[in-house]
């Protein structure tokens, strides 16, 4: 397992890699460190989400497809959607989620599961509900993060 260190809106998460995403996992790495948006979910309950559009994640040239998948995430978990249906995204689950667009039922990738600063993914969620956009960064979890 990795860890990955999230901030956001003030707060430090670590996560965990989900073993059972070895191609999601092997390919976000790649992008480390990810700096993006999170906004606040539409249609899938509490949770925050970073739109991607058209990107394809990819692991030496092949898109990562579906694997470890789930439509109902757990507090903490963090969700790779490689697209299909609904643009590509990656969202967060900080409260009651069950992934969805305004196409339906949704399932992504499980493959970061936050183990450290889950007391705060409710305050992150609030904010980003009212506040709107906040500025996210993933990174590997090194002495000085």
């Amino acid at each position: 397992m990795t860890r990955i260190v999230l901030h956001a809106a003030g707060h430090r998460f670590v996560a965990e890699t989900h073993p059972d995403a070895p191609a999601t996992v092997a390919a976000f790495l790649k992008l480390l460190p990810y700096r993006q948006k999170l906004i606040h979910v539409r249609w899938s309950g509490e949770g925050c989400w970073v739109p991607l559009g058209d990107f394809r994640l990819e692991n030496d040239g092949v898109p990562v497809g579906f694997e470890n998948h789930t439509r109902h995430p757990s507090v903490g978990d963090v969700l790779f959607y490689p697209g299909g249906y609904s643009e590509t995204e990656i969202i967060l689950a900080y409260g009651a989620c069950s992934f969805a667009s305004k196409m339906g039922p949704l399932a992504g990738n499980h493959f970061l599961t936050i183990v450290e600063g889950r007391e705060h993914l409710r305050a992150l969620g609030v904010k980003v509900l009212w506040e709107g956009a906040q500025a996210v960064v993933f990174e590997r979890e090194t002495a000085a993060t």
